[in-house]
């Protein structure tokens, strides 16, 4: 067959040759607006207002299925998300579907009368069809709110439906076009994915495309088969085998022919196969690259048709229509015009001035935890322990030790605090001080070095317990968790000595105690249980379930069993987790028995509850508080907007927890008291309604009788409008928690000196605008002036001769994931990425808060890297179910009130309807969110029409025209393509590991721990020829949308810190992008894309002093990128080698605890071979 398909290419059709430039086609925005009532909203049922209106004209499109009608007259095919229909001979297009809903997939029914779609019209993904004589007639097939629906397809008769449902690994499902739930024809196994149904001209036969799991990064071949479904049998069998996968069938009418597409080296073919004989050829090559390397939501290829006389295939590629010939010979494009206005949600651009104040508050305070009588508070900030009065008290500083601080707990009498203590050079140990001496005095309480958490004192307050583990296990801990396999669970007299072991950790965790038994209350993953001291006996007493979340993935989970192995791209896209359709409830983060052991506390996806635990006697009682109030015993929801740190007041009434630096305080007797008055009133209320509906009933049987006397009585419609009652606000009848703020001012690190930079070449990233001998003058942390010859009026001068001189790299999408819950005090990404020249970077999802503490660090000196920006943890699929504006709203709030992180990450949180809640909600608090891109193109193009200014990773398909390049453009949605972590194809990282030779570069040594760049480039799976590489691909995307005046931003995703950045400006540039454009979406567009443009991104007076001084010119070879030999950030001036402060002050640089000597430089015995 090999042979038989080279012969055959001479004579192919070959599409490329079929693509011609666009001369007339237009994007413009006809509206931009925020008064939404001059926009006549079309798509009723779903929850956005539009705030834009797009005036489109294209004979182009991207993606584009299509389906030739019966007869044979029309084409119908999708555009931009709405349906159109034109003459089969082509021509203007007549629009049938139109509003924000994103409708898809066209296919005539038999009788081509109805049109069936996809649709999220009513807020998720659903089938629908339009009769086409009377369009403004539409029924809905299925009413889920938590499927998808890639396609569907009548069967032969007309009566039936054939759709792909499911998100992940959609199974195919039929259904009556008059209603009813329908039925699975292929529901097993779980992680097969069957999408593109084609039916026979039978209707026995469903042919489909099908594989395991939904996707595979940096997948091997084959990916996907064609299947095939006997509706008599109910049998599925394989009917290919090709290397190249095989997928999206068509069938002629006649059941001779079926057309397939199928991967040949690095592009996309069709196939045709001969169903009597079984023979095949290729009938067109190349054509629309397939979406088999991502998830496929609008099918591995856009849908095709037969003509009905079958002779033709009638196919989109080259963002044209095409009718291919099957017995051979050139292709004919079939002509379209599309004329339509756009709806799009309002614009959620801000910006974010960044602050000279000296001071500023610390945005979160850790481990709050009440003392015994309740009236103080013991928590930490910037890693240092303090005390305060409530409920506002003033902050006491209790240490002055220069380690990491966390973790206090209160001994019984009150009189005493413990905690965790940790530095590079000591490790750690279990310290107490005295709160309420004159003189503050630490003591160590362990004589062995270690890692410590989660002490507690017990009952009796003459022990302490903790876990432990060896000092060495956390030195090389270089992320956010440690191997757990050796942690012991410990305790040690409370007056200090030495350690004794009660058990393994076994993943246990949180450690607690009630005053009527003296065992150990643990948690193991969403169970309660406890154990005695000597660590037996151990008994289970409660598991606490909470929501599903929207996704088969969840990252609490994740986090709880496996972030001690993982790095942050794997815990982001676990592949294994999208063979799952139906995620199982939540589990508990933290499970707190109360002081007094009948209630417990419990963390479930950051809202806190309260859960009565029974005693049974038989099996684990489980308790769903998905809704607290139907749950199977007492439960009570306390958090509205979520909650961290949660803990009980020793006597039980109360439970404290924190979020950024507030802290809340819930009474449940006060709420009790307050619920009870709000019945009463309730109930009284009802009372009088009731009494005033029987005086109405006596005074109109009044009336009924004076009128038989003949009186006359003014009618209801009659009466002034003003006596009729009004509406009232409806109230807040909720109990509200104490909220405290807890204002702790940090100095912020700004330097008091001036310095001039003289003769260099600057790249301003103003414009296109280049200086050559240009100097930059400089005064504490802002730059005062930028131009030639300027003096020095007293400032230091530094002479940059044969140097260039660009603002600090941004990177829009970083994950320097360090250490979480025991923080340290140098983070080698963060040392690594400064570095290399990034000065600000946005991790748009940190998955948990500890980044809230490191930013402030960062800020006031204490460590040194980049500005850290944030959208904090993700508002996620794992976490959330929002299932109203209100409850989006509320969640939003962590974010623009106590996390301050001024951009979010929407992180697949659901259907269409929610996401639309939530950019509503993050445009009313002044967030910008970005958004996942999850190789979804579907999602994409909702997200984009939504109104979202964010897109992460790459758009997964390629080519993308114009159609979609404008929008894109000219709405200012932000993309940053990561491509190291490329969608559909092989990750550019493999492409950089495989030809480069990071592993000997003695920089990135300094700043890379050896375990780390070891496992990166010693030995790894992942070579590719480079016309496999897709970054090109996309990187011409990019190019695209610059050009058209579009934002941009470099990612570097955590792949390997600091040159990795460089590795990921070089991909992003290379699909012909200038390197000018490469070093203005490095800089200016990446930081107009998170709201920082009016402070960094370029060289300009009044910005923040964020240069880097390189050796070579990137404007001749961008790779010059990575010839950093110094950097300033915020008015300092760093040797990039080792980040020694050169300026204003002269102070080297601490040495990097992860610089460890390699063992041949140490002279020790062995073999000299």
């Amino acid at each position: 067959m090999g042979f038989i398909c080279v012969l055959l290419l001479s004579t192919l059709t070959n599409p490329a040759d079929a693509q011609k430039k666009r001369s007339s086609d237009f994007i413009k925005f006809y509206s931009d607006t925020t008064d939404t009532n001059e926009i006549e909203k079309k798509s009723k049922s779903l929850p956005l207002d539009p705030g834009r209106l797009i005036s489109i004209q294209s004979s182009e499109a991207t993606w584009m299925s299509l389906d030739v009608s019966p007869d044979g007259s029309k084409i119908a095919f999708d555009f931009m998300g709405d349906i159109y229909e034109i003459p089969f001979s082509g021509g203007e297009a007549n629009q049938l579907t139109d509003g924000m809903a994103f409708d898809s997939h066209p296919r005539y029914s038999p009788d081509g009368k109805s049109l069936l779609y996809v649709s999220d019209a009513h807020g998720a993904d659903n089938l629908y069809y339009i009769n086409l004589e009377d369009t403004s007639e539409v029924t809905q097939v299925t009413k889920g709110k938590n499927d998808g629906y890639a396609s569907g397809e009548w069967t032969p008769d007309g009566n039936y439906i054939i759709g792909a449902k499911g998100k992940g690994t959609p199974k195919l499902w039929m259904y009556h076009k008059d209603g009813g739930r329908g039925t699975a024809l292929i529901s097993s196994p779980s992680g097969l994915k069957t999408t593109d149904p084609a039916i026979g001209h039978e209707g026995r036969y469903i042919y489909f495309s099908q594989r395991n799991g939904s996707w595979n990064y940096n997948a091997q071949f084959p990916q996907y088969q064609i299947g095939r479904y006997d509706r008599e049998t109910g049998e599925r069998t394989s009917v290919t085998s090709r290397y190249g996968s095989a997928f999206t069938p068509v069938l002629s009418s006649d059941g001779k022919w079926m057309v397939y597409g199928s991967r040949f080296e690095d592009k996309t073919g069709l196939v045709l196969r001969d169903m009597f004989t079984g023979s095949e050829k290729w009938l067109a090559y190349p054509v629309q690259r397939d979406d088999m390397e991502s998830q496929a939501t609008l099918g591995v290829l856009p849908a095709m048709s037969f003509t009905p006389d079958n002779e033709n295939l009638i196919a989109s590629y080259g963002g044209k229509i095409h009718s291919i010939p099957v017995n051979g010979g050139q292709s004919k494009e079939i002509s379209f015009n599309v004329t339509t206005e756009l709806e799009m949600g309002p614009e959620v651009l801000f910006k974010y001035p960044i602050s000279d104040e000296k001071e500023m508050i610390a945005t979160q305070i850790r481990d709050a935890v009440p003392s015994p009588d309740g009236k103080w508070l013991a928590f930490t900030v910037l890693n240092d322990l303090y005390i305060q009065e409530l409920p506002n008290g003033e902050p006491k500083r209790l240490t002055n030790s220069g380690s990491t601080e966390a973790q206090p707990t209160w001994s019984p009498n009150g009189k005493k605090l413990a905690y965790v203590s940790w530095n590079s050079v000591e490790g750690g140990a279990i310290m107490s001080v005295d709160p309420f001496a004159r003189r503050f005095r630490p003591t160590k309480l362990t004589n062995k070095s270690g890692i410590y958490t989660n002490p507690v004192f017990s009952t009796n307050g003459s022990k302490i317990l903790a876990f432990r583990n060896d000092k060495q296990v956390y030195d090389d801990a270089y992320g956010p968790g440690f191997s757990g396999a050796l942690t012991d669970i410990i305790w040690i007299p409370a007056e200090g000595g030495d350690i004794s072991v009660i058990d393994r950790a076994k993943g246990r965790s949180n450690p607690h105690f009630i005053a009527s038994n003296d065992r150990i209350y643990l948690n193991r993953f969403g169970t309660l249980v406890s154990i005695r001291w000597d660590g037996t006996d151990e008994k289970e007493h409660v598991t606490v379930t909470g929501i599903t979340t929207y996704s088969p993935f969840n990252l609490e989970t994740s986090l709880q069993e496996k972030t001690e192995w993982q790095t942050p791209a794997e815990i982001l896209h676990p592949e294994e987790n999208h063979a799952k359709e139906n995620n199982p409830p939540s589990r508990a983060a933290l499970i707190q028995m109360a002081p007094t052991g009948d209630q417990a506390m419990a963390q479930v996806n950051n809202d806190i509850y309260v859960v009565t635990v029974p005693i049974t006697g038989g099996s684990t009682p489980s308790i769903s508080v998905a809704n607290a109030s139907s749950a199977p015993f007492p439960s009570k929801k306390l958090t509205t907007i979520g909650g961290q740190f949660p803990t009980w007041s020793s006597d039980a009434s109360k439970v404290h927890w924190s979020i950024g630096n507030g802290h809340f305080i819930y009474d449940l007797d006060d709420a009790e008291a307050f619920e009870d008055s709000v019945k009463a009133a309730k109930k009284l209320e009802e009372e009088e309604k009731k009494k005033e509906e029987a005086n109405k009933k006596t005074e109109d049987d009044k009336k009924d009788d004076s009128k038989e006397d003949g009186d006359q009585v003014e009618s209801n419609s009659e009466k002034d409008e003003s006596e009729s009652p009004k509406k009232e606000d409806k109230k807040d009848e909720s109990y509200k928690p104490l909220e405290l703020s807890i204002d702790i001012m940090i100095e912020k690190d700004i330097p008091e000196s001036s310095i001039l930079l003289k003769n260099a070449r600057i790249i301003t990233a103003k414009g296109n605008e280049v200086i050559e001998g240009g100097d930059i003058l400089i005064k504490n942390n802002r730059i005062i002036e930028v131009g030639k010859n300027l003096a020095p009026n007293g400032a230091q001068v530094m002479d940059m001769t044969g140097k260039t001189i660009t603002p600090g790299f941004v990177d829009t999408h970083a994950h320097m994931w360090p250490n979480w819950g025991i923080h340290k005090e140098e983070i080698y990404n963060y040392a690594a990425n400064l570095a290399y020249g990034v000065t600000t970077n946005r991790d748009p999802q940190t998955a948990t808060t500890d980044v809230l503490t490191y930013s402030d660090m960062v800020e006031t000196g204490r460590m040194l890297g980049p500005r850290v920006y944030s959208t904090g943890p993700g508002f996620g699929f794992w976490a959330y179910n929002v299932k109203s504006l209100e409850e989006a709203q509320n969640v939003m709030k962590q974010y623009s009130k106590y996390y301050d992180t001024k951009t979010i990450k929407m992180y697949l949180a659901g259907n269409r309807e929610q996401r639309q809640w939530i950019i509503q909600a993050a445009r009313e608090q002044n967030i910008m969110p970005t958004t996942e891109g999850a190789l979804d193109w579907k999602l994409n193009m909702t997200q984009l029409i939504d109104g979202y200014p964010g897109h992460e990773h790459s758009l997964p398909i390629y080519p993308i025209y114009n159609d979609v390049i404008d929008v894109i453009a000219k709405s200012k949605m932000a993309v940053t393509p990561t491509l190291l972590v490329s969608y559909g194809g092989p990750w550019a990282e493999n492409y950089y590991y495989s030809r480069e030779n990071p592993y000997n570069d003695p920089k990135l040594n300094n700043y890379t721990p050896y375990s780390v760049l070891a496992s990166n480039t010693r030995r790894r799976p992942g070579w590719f020829r480079d016309d496999e590489h897709v970054f090109q691909k996309h990187a011409e995307t990019m190019t695209k949308i610059v050009e058209a005046g579009g934002l941009a931003g470099v990612g570097s995703h955590g792949q390997l810190e600091g040159l990795g950045y460089h590795w990921e400006l070089w991909a992003v540039a290379a699909g012909g992008m200038s390197n000018l454009d490469a070093i203005r979406v490095a800089t200016i567009l990446g930081a107009e894309a998170i709201g920082l443009d009016g402070d960094v991104g370029s060289i300009e007076e009044g910005k923040l002093a964020d240069l880097i001084i390189l050796s070579g010119n990137p404007l001749d070879d961008l790779r010059n990128t990575n010839t950093v030999t110094h950097v300033m950030k915020n008015g300092r001036l760093y040797d990039a080698n080792n980040l020694n402060e050169v300026y204003p002050r002269k102070v080297k640089a601490k040495p990097f605890s992860w610089n460890r000597p390699k063992p041949q430089s140490l002279g020790l015995p062995g073999t000299n071979k």
